[in-house]
């Protein structure tokens, strides 16, 4: 998955607009053979999307069981190109997480997130509770009390390139990428996927 973003560069004049607006009248999220019209996504998959909040604490609240935080892996790897969304050049050392967010009543998989941690700049205490992969990296960031902010970087359709998990394209999932800045540094990198049969009514189809 660090791969994807090799060939990431700036923001696409697409996306600033929900870096402070949370409506964009027909916008759509593209691949090279599918288009997906914003607006009819649910309301809440919206608003998943564009917050800036804690995902897991929005799940939580809508769905109304306690979520889970189920780590798939993490490991410490060696960037073997540069990555300019996070400011990391070739040779750097990040943490490379993947996780998912589960309903613990429901056993129902909300979202898949990929993430990359600078590890030089990641305070012990957020490090130590991060590799022991109980807790989502919004609800640690809250708990460790860091001053934070979000900044979205896209939003789109899954691909064949970018599935976290083989079939996740082909089942359909919509993704977005923001990267958390610390301290004015952009520290982490975080990329979620979103199952739109999770989100759509049964009847829907896409």
């Amino acid at each position: 998955m660090l791969n994807v973003y090799y060939r990431k560069h700036g923001i696409e004049p697409d996306y600033e607009v929900f870096r402070s607006k949370g409506f964009s009248p027909q916008w759509s999220a593209k691949t090279k053979t599918r288009a997906l019209e914003f607006q009819s996504l649910p309301p809440f998959l919206r608003t998943l999307l564009v917050t800036d909040g804690t995902v897991t604490k929005a799940l939580e609240a809508y769905y109304w069981e306690p979520v889970q935080v189920d780590t798939v892996f993490q490991e410490f790897v060696q960037a073997e190109a540069d990555i300019d969304w996070l400011d990391v050049r070739s040779g750097d050392e990040v943490l490379s997480r993947r996780v998912n967010l589960r309903g613990r009543a429901r056993s129902t998989v909300y979202a898949k997130a990929y993430s990359i941690l600078r590890s030089s700049l990641i305070p012990t205490q957020l490090r130590a509770q991060l590799l022991a992969g109980t807790l989502g990296i919004g609800e640690l960031i809250r708990d460790c009390g860091l001053e934070t902010y979000r900044e979205l970087l896209e939003i789109g359709l899954t691909t064949a390139e970018d599935e976290l998990d083989p079939g996740d394209a082909t089942l359909g999932a919509v993704y977005r990428t923001y990267r958390i800045v610390l301290g004015g540094r952009p520290a982490i990198l975080v990329t979620e996927h979103f199952p739109l049969d999770v989100f759509l009514p049964a009847t829907s189809a896409v």
